[in-house]
């Protein structure tokens, strides 16, 4: 349970923690705003009124994840040191207000963060309820690009280290391009403002990881600390943002990673395209977290309707709703949740982003919900424990291309759209599917558990990631690709060789012609094999066959290139690669997974309508695995047992057809 003594009078603090234990409620999470309170003016260290809240905590048998306070300098801090401040890339400076307003790179802010930290540590290494701490909050959030003084000094020692001279400096950035040729480094800066706005795209990507490293090493300077001092407690941050990767925060920083869900968010932001998921697509976000940390943590779950007072209004989890996203974020790895929050704030940019308990602080709908569920989890929540999500698809992702698409419009939109489209057509057949990153310390044996990998448009692709992929796909995988895959470097720059690069061999195709969809244009006709037409989206890359393997699955049936290859199967050693020459729709995903024989692995025992997720988790080396059935619909929906099954939640028998109502769960045993 999200939880901030310093907001409310002491007077309540007894009471909340009953209640808390009441409900079925076991651990808190302090302090991440309360810098000014452990340290209300330089120097001087006050403990008093977080020494009485832990206590009190221990006192009822809550366990305490206690947090750094750094995502908040006080006052006293941005006022005496305005260098911490972070800024725009026009130089506007951020100022004191609201929270994120600093930048990672000022040493001054790094040694006052280091020093508040140690104290902290020292303070509480030995508190029998202090088990874990959470550095920071939300690294990323509300900002992800840092232009202050420090950022831009910060920024050319990175690239020395980096480059090592200037020569091999410009040659990654195509400085000859326009005469952007640095002579001296003092000329070297981050992005800033141009006439049209555009940026040299290969500085722009090196920007954006260099943004992730300077977050990374702000993050591992507290948990290097945290380790040293309090070396009995483990050490997480929470939240997945841009500009950050977060696996290698994972792997430099971290015990175990934690995301902040907030599935309502989709009635504001929807997933684009036809047939939204809304509160479903949150999976697909969950899945991200697991493939940072395969059993994580939600260090905030959605408890009630948020907004702050001008901006992101969203409606109230309607009844249900809230034991839904509990079990979406339990399904797809969880294995501890806490709620934001215990009670609304009555003060704040945050007054309408309700908690459990709204101001008036007595009984209501969603305390009971919260109270049903710690039942629940009271049962049957040590089985649990310790499985892993189970899946034969991934759906490929890298860090390199996200930073890249953003600016670049010929490629950026379209991995949004295709695995949206994926991802639907997957959630609706019932497939599981994980997202997996590919990193520079991806192996085959990391692929190799999957029957099926997606990988939409990777414009960036690296020699290595090809051998990667080829390797795969010979040892028996099958790979998936769309259009505008395998055209850049790692500097972003365009290889001189036919599409799709390094990846043309094992595709068994080059690209001869390619177009976007205008927004004046109709996208083309693709004539499957078996007489379904399907609409290709967005962009066309009109396709050459190359090899004696490769197979003509569709065609284009429309404009100027009617009759050329669209989608290609090329069948390499064990296994086969698809390249499909457009964005993939829902309907093109339905159409490959028929192609490919995918089966739901819940086929032989339920027959699940769209509107029910499906879910797996299982205890790795043995036959005990889970089923997490859950109903997005509004409204009852219908799911026929083939064959008798156990729900856990109500240790009941199911059999032939049961009526799931809205936003029902069933945790069967399989």
């Amino acid at each position: 349970m999200c939880y901030y003594p310093e907001q409310w009078p002491d007077n309540l603090w007894e009471d909340d923690y009953r209640r808390m234990k009441e409900i079925g409620f076991s651990v808190v999470r302090v302090a991440e705003f309360a810098w000014s309170i452990f340290e209300p003016e330089e120097g001087r260290n006050e403990f008093d009124l977080f020494d009485r809240a832990i206590d009190l905590a221990h006192r009822y048998g809550m366990l305490v994840i206690l947090s750094t306070p750094t995502a908040t300098p006080p006052a006293w801090l941005t006022a005496k040191y305005p260098e911490v401040l972070n800024a725009k890339q026009d130089g506007t400076v951020y100022q004191h207000g609201q929270r994120r307003h600093f930048n990672y790179n000022a040493p001054i802010y790094r040694e006052l963060c280091a020093r508040i930290v140690t104290q902290m540590a020292e303070h509480y290494k030995d508190h029998p309820a202090v088990v874990g701490w959470q550095i920071d909050n939300e690294l990323n959030c509300e900002v992800n690009t840092f232009y202050s003084i420090a950022d831009h000094a910060e920024f050319r020692v990175w690239l020395q280290e980096k480059y090592g001279n200037l020569h091999a400096l410009n040659r990654a950035w195509g400085a000859v391009f326009w005469n952007q040729t640095y002579s001296d480094w003092s000329q070297v800066h981050l992005t800033r403002p141009t006439p049209s706005n555009s940026p040299n795209p290969h500085q722009a990507l090196d920007e954006k990881r260099f943004f992730s490293d300077s977050a990374i090493s702000f993050a591992k300077l507290q948990s290097d600390i945290l380790r040293e001092k309090a070396p009995n407690h483990w050490v997480t941050t929470n939240g997945m943002f841009g500009h950050l990767d977060s696996h290698r925060m994972m792997d430099e920083t971290l015990d175990v990673f934690a995301y902040d869900s907030y599935p309502n968010f989709s009635t504001i932001f929807p997933d684009k395209g036809e047939r939204p998921l809304l509160d479903r697509k949150w999976s697909l976000n969950l899945s991200a977290a697991r493939d940072v940390s395969a059993n994580f943590v939600v260090m905030e779950q959605q408890a009630g309707p948020g907004g702050w007072v001008n901006r992101i209004e969203m409606p109230s989890p309607k009844p249900g709703q809230m034991r839904l996203w509990t079990y979406q974020s339990i399904a797809h790895g969880a294995d501890m949740l806490l709620y934001f929050r215990w009670r609304t704030a009555t003060m704040g940019t945050e007054i309408y982003w309700h908690g459990l308990n709204d101001y008036h602080n007595r009984p209501n709908r969603r305390i009971e919900e919260a109270g049903r569920i710690g039942g629940e989890l009271k049962r049957i929540g040590g089985q649990l424990l310790g499985t892993k999500y189970q899946a034969e698809v991934g759906i490929l992702k890298d860090y390199d291309n996200e930073w890249d698409g953003e600016l670049d419009v010929w490629h950026g939109p379209l991995s949004g759209k295709s695995i949206s489209g994926w991802f639907k057509a997957l959630q609706r057949h019932h497939i599981p599917a994980d997202t997996k990153y590919i990193r520079s310390s991806t192996t085959l044996e990391d692929l190799a558990i999957y029957r099926v990998l997606i990988y939409p448009h990777p414009a960036i692709m690296p020699d290595s990631t090809a051998e990667l992929l080829k390797k795969y796909v010979e040892s028996g995988g099958t790979l998936i690709l769309g259009c505008r895959s395998g055209y850049k470097d790692v500097t972003g720059q365009c290889y001189m060789q036919p599409f799709p690069g390094p990846l043309a061999d094992l595709c068994g195709i080059e690209v001869e012609d390619f177009t976007l969809i205008g927004p004046f244009q109709q996208a083309p006709d693709i004539q499957w094999e078996g007489g379904s037409i399907l609409q290709g989206d967005a962009f066309v890359d009109i396709l050459r066959v190359t090899s004696n393997n490769a197979e003509v699955l569709a065609s284009y049936a429309s404009d100027y290139y009617s009759g050329k290859p669209a989608l290609v199967r090329n069948m390499r050693g064990k296994g086969s690669a698809y390249y499909y020459g457009s964005a993939f729709t829902e309907a093109a995903a339905c159409a490959l997974i028929a192609e490919m024989g995918l089966m739901s692995p819940a086929a032989e025992w339920a027959e699940l309508p769209e509107d029910v997720e499906l879910a797996i988790r299982a205890h790795e080396g043995t036959d005990k695995r889970y089923a997490f059935l859950m109903n997005y619909a509004y409204e009852e929906r219908l799911v026929t047992f083939l064959t008798p099954q156990r729900d856990l939640l109500t240790e009941s028998v199911l059999h032939g057809v049961f009526t799931m109502k809205p936003f029902e769960v069933c945790v069967i045993e399989i």
